[in-house]
Order: C-alpha cells, then structure tokens, then sequence
C-alpha cells in the first residue's frame, strides 16, 4: 500500500486548503481525501464535539492508511493537516512514518493569520469571543485552563499568539528534515502569482510542470446568518444534550442537518479591517520572531513589518 510521501503541515489560514485541491487535480498527484486528519501531533489535544464526526480526530493507523486505499500509479502522495506546523511532536512523527516525506509549508503574516483565524473559530466553534482584541485578553486564563468554549476541538489553539510565532515552529521541520525537503511558500506570494508559485511547488515533488490546474477560490471566509441558531444546534440544552450526541453519530443525519446549514444559515462574509491601533501593537510584538523567521528561511519578510 502507498502512503503518503509529502505533507503540508499548514500554517492556519495560510492558502493550504486551495493549494491541496490545487495539488489534487494534477493527474500525477493523489492527495488524501480527508482534509486536515491531524492524525500526526499526539500533543494536540482535539476533543470531538456535537458539530464534528466521531472519527473527525485521533483515528487509528488502519483507518488513517484506508484513505490511500485508491492510489493507482501516481507518481506522488499527499497528505494535508494544518495543524501539523503548530504540534511540538508531528515532524518527527511524520519523519517516524516516512523518512523520505517532503513538506510543505505556507506561511502568512501572522497578525492577519491569526485574526482571520479568530474568524474561522468563530464559524466552527471553537471561539466564543466575538470581539479579537477580547479574545486576545483572554489568552492568560485560558492557557489555566479558564474560559474554554465547551464546544472548543481545540483549546491550545486559542492562545493565537503562539499560534502565529512561525520561527520556532519552522526551525524544527528543518532540523528534523533538512532544509532541502522542505518548501516554504508565503502567502502574499502564492497570492499574487498563485501560477508561479505552483510550478515552483511541482518541481519541488518532481512532476509535470506543464500542468494548470482550475485556480479557483477555495475555502473563502464564512459567517452565520443566524449565530442564535447554530448556538442551538452547537450548544444544545442540558435536556436536550444526549439526544443531539446520539443523533451526531448517525452520518446521514449530520451531514444532511450541515447540509441544510451549509444552504440556508452561512453566507460568504468578508471580514471587516482590523482595529488599526491593535494591529500596530499586534506588529510590533511580532517583529523579533518575524525578523527570525526571515533569517531561517532565506527570505526578505519586512513587508509582514510594514502593512
């Protein structure tokens, strides 16, 4: 059985989502059909929720190798799991798995990262500050455990700050894979020559360049029309609670219920600006790490600086 031989390990928010349909239709490259296993990080701790599968975290290595059960004579395979940048354990995890995996990374400035993060928590629950600058304040008592949604999968990632410090997280791929297996793109980059960039990623996991895959946006940001009916469905009250946990199990009913949600409560939203003066101290705090960043991978990243 294959398995997978190239990772995109994230960053959040990052472009990841478009570049694996982006990856996906090139006929020489299969990637998993599950988006963001997160089957490697064993530190991270996801819990599943009501609004989740059962299997949507922490499923078994048979479960995890039937997603490749369709390879056919790919020359590649590919896996993607954002989350898989942030986890203190996933590079020699994946290294564990396959010692020969080429990765991906795609990197944003991380003060818009971690706000259009914020949003994406927002729309699945795992937020339930609705001001950023507020869920920013509340990073202390949450990382004592204090102030978690109950319907958080992933409480270690609302302390955004740590989330959006790349240097660290991008120095351990590169220790643990050596620095001519991995590929880091920037955001800002692949978005103005989303064509280009694509190539340069074909090249990297040596096949056709010629091909052009449908650059469709992919993944745009999303809100509710009506927050008061996806607190119900999410939150559901204490009477009504073990009857909504039973009916999560049964797959044709979520999915026909997030069927339903999907077409008539979300609406494509863009996010409004940033409050200006949270997003010069926001730039200011992450500076250091950003000008080390620049240093590990080789690249001119002060524009992040100067937004």
């Amino acid at each position: 059985m294959r398995i997978p031989d190239f990772f995109i390990v994230g960053a959040p928010k990052s472009g990841t989502t478009a570049m694996a349909e982006y990856l996906g239709q090139h006929p020489e490259i299969f990637m998993c059909p599950r988006k963001d296993s997160t089957f490697f990080g064993s530190d991270l701790g996801f819990r599943n929720t009501i609004m989740l599968p059962p299997d949507m975290f922490r499923v078994d290595m048979k479960t995890y190798l039937s997603w490749f059960k369709d390879v056919k004579d790919e020359k590649r395979v590919g896996e993607a799991s954002v989350w898989y940048l942030y986890s203190k354990k996933a590079a020699e995890e994946i290294k564990a798995f396959n010692p020969q995996a080429q990765i991906i990374i795609m990197l944003r400035n991380p003060v818009d990262m971690i706000y259009s993060l914020h949003g994406q928590f927002l729309y699945d629950f795992n937020e339930d500050i609705e001001d950023f600058e507020k869920a920013l304040e509340a990073e202390k008592s949450r990382k004592q455990g204090i102030r978690i949604p109950s319907t958080a999968y992933l409480p270690e990632a609302l302390q955004y700050r740590e989330v959006g410090r790349f240097s660290e997280q991008v120095q351990r791929y590169l220790e643990v894979f050596g620095r001519d297996r991995v590929f880091v793109i920037i955001f800002e980059e692949f978005k103005e020559d989303t064509a280009g960039i694509y190539r340069e990623i074909l090249r990297f996991l040596g096949v056709n360049t010629e091909f052009e895959p449908d650059f469709r946006v992919i993944n745009p940001a999303k809100a509710f029309r009506s927050r008061r009916l996806m607190r119900f469905v999410a939150e559901p009250s204490r009477p009504l609670r073990p009857l909504a946990e039973k009916f999560s199990r049964v797959s044709w009913l979520r999915d026909t219920i997030k069927w339903f949600i999907d077409r008539f409560n979300v609406k494509v939203s863009r996010r409004p600006p940033m409050n200006p003066e949270l997003r010069k101290q926001l730039l200011e705090e992450f500076t250091p790490d950003i000008q080390r960043l620049s240093k590990i991978v080789g690249k001119d990243l002060s524009l992040w600086i100067r937004q």
